[in-house]
């Protein structure tokens, strides 16, 4: 792909391993066809099919229960002799196939429900091999970078297809297209995968014993990720940032729906991705000189800034657009100071036999704050406009308890860094 690249661009990517490039090739073209639903799917199924934001955001939400077991199965899947990280990838396309077409034709809260119980498994059997296919060809400081790269081709697919489905929309108002152009964007992504992609697990299928007892009805490889104080901790940071994340993805749509056109969301929600995917690469770099934990705080603090700016918006509603324009804008390096930092971090402390297990718990924090997150903003969206304009105030209070959070984690890190000096 970087072939097709002037010279002085090509010298600008990071030097990756061919296989992480085609990865990341796949996953924009299935993330062309996400973007077409991500931030249209709440407004369609509150304004067109009649449902109240509390049950499309019940709905949403329950995608996260199935997401929770995709997750668990994935993992499990991924570090096993027989599936590996390829056939779990292509068996998560195959269900996200299914369950675009379904959405496609949708027409009550009941049917909602069971679509995106099945869309949640799909996905949740996606997160922890793809993340394990870029640990198992990265190492060092190239795996962020490499992480940055697979994040990027997400969120250009992610941005265009937010484009094209705004005009799609603006142009014909025809929402249950976007979910069947979804569906064919995962069949690609089958396609891409069979074809181009080779199995990279390497593991024995043995695992260290576990100190803990807690965990004893778990496999050996959970019980020993359960025992690792650093995930555990960083399972409680990861949740509340995929708390905040999902609030872009169901809760500020319906926010924004009662205040700018559906021309102005998609505006709005194209300049986000827009500054996502020019400062994906650059905020990487910048974040190297730091630690993970310390990487983690920056970003927390400019979610904290982000929720203020959108708090503008009814808490002092001069200039409406352009505190949701300021606040769009941070939001988006806010995400993408978060995402290369949070992926290499679990990578960087699993024990390579049990990346994918270790990946899994970290894309189960992603389930659990997706399961929070919709149905709290719906019911949000649904009380008064004082609550409603609150809400994002009490978000950004919230990063603090974060960045105490994360001080904790450096301490834990330090300590680490020093026994491991020491032997």
């Amino acid at each position: 792909m970087k072939s097709f690249l002037p010279p002085q661009l090509r010298a600008w990517f990071p030097q990756l391993n061919p296989q992480i490039w085609i990865l990341a090739t796949g996953r924009f073209l299935s993330d062309v066809g996400t973007g077409f639903t991500l931030f249209y799917a709440p407004i369609f199924f509150a304004k067109g099919v009649g449902l109240s934001a509390t049950e499309v955001g019940l709905g949403l939400g329950s995608a996260s229960i199935s997401g929770v077991f995709g997750r668990i199965m994935g993992g499990l899947f991924s570090d096993s002799q027989f599936w590996g990280r390829r056939r779990t990838l292509l068996l998560s396309a195959a269900i996200s196939t299914i369950a675009s077409f379904g959405l496609a034709v949708t027409n009550n809260f009941f049917t909602f429900v069971l679509v995106n119980l099945l869309a949640g498994f799909g996905i949740g059997l996606y997160w922890p091999a793809t993340e394990a296919v870029v640990a198992d060809l990265t190492e060092g400081q190239v795996r962020q970078e490499a992480y940055a790269v697979v994040r990027l081709a997400d969120n250009l697919g992610l941005g265009l297809g937010i484009i094209l489905g705004g005009i799609l929309i603006s142009t014909t108002s025809s929402y249950r297209t976007l979910f069947i152009i979804d569906g064919i964007s995962f069949i690609v992504f089958f396609v891409v995968v069979y074809l181009l992609i080779a199995e990279t697990y390497k593991g024995n299928g043995e695992t260290r014993a576990a100190t803990s007892k807690i965990w004893r009805f778990l496999p050996n490889s959970w019980q020993t990720a359960l025992s690792d104080r650093l995930l555990l901790v960083f399972v409680v940071i990861n949740i509340i940032f995929t708390t905040y994340i999902s609030q872009l993805h169901s809760t500020l749509g319906l926010y924004f729906s009662s205040r700018f056109s559906s021309q102005i969301i998609s505006i709005l929600f194209s300049w986000h991705m827009v500054l996502a995917i020019l400062t994906m690469i650059p905020v990487s770099r910048f974040l190297k000189r730091f630690n993970h934990p310390q990487a983690l705080m920056i970003s927390a603090l400019l979610w904290g800034i982000g929720f203020s700016l959108i708090w503008f918006i009814g808490g002092v509603p001069n200039f409406q657009l352009i505190w949701a324009i300021l606040g769009m804008g941070i939001l988006a390096i806010a995400t993408v100071s978060y995402t290369p930092s949070a992926a290499a971090f679990v990578a960087d402390i699993a024990p390579v036999s049990l990346r994918g297990v270790y990946l899994s718990i970290n894309s189960l924090c992603w389930a659990i704050g997706y399961a929070i997150g919709p149905p709290l903003g719906g019911w949000v969206m649904d009380q008064n406009a004082l609550l409603i304009n609150n809400f994002w105030l009490l978000l950004a209070f919230s990063v603090s308890i974060l960045i105490a959070i994360l001080q904790y984690l450096n301490h834990l890190v330090r300590h680490y860094n020093q026994t491991q000096e020491r032997r």
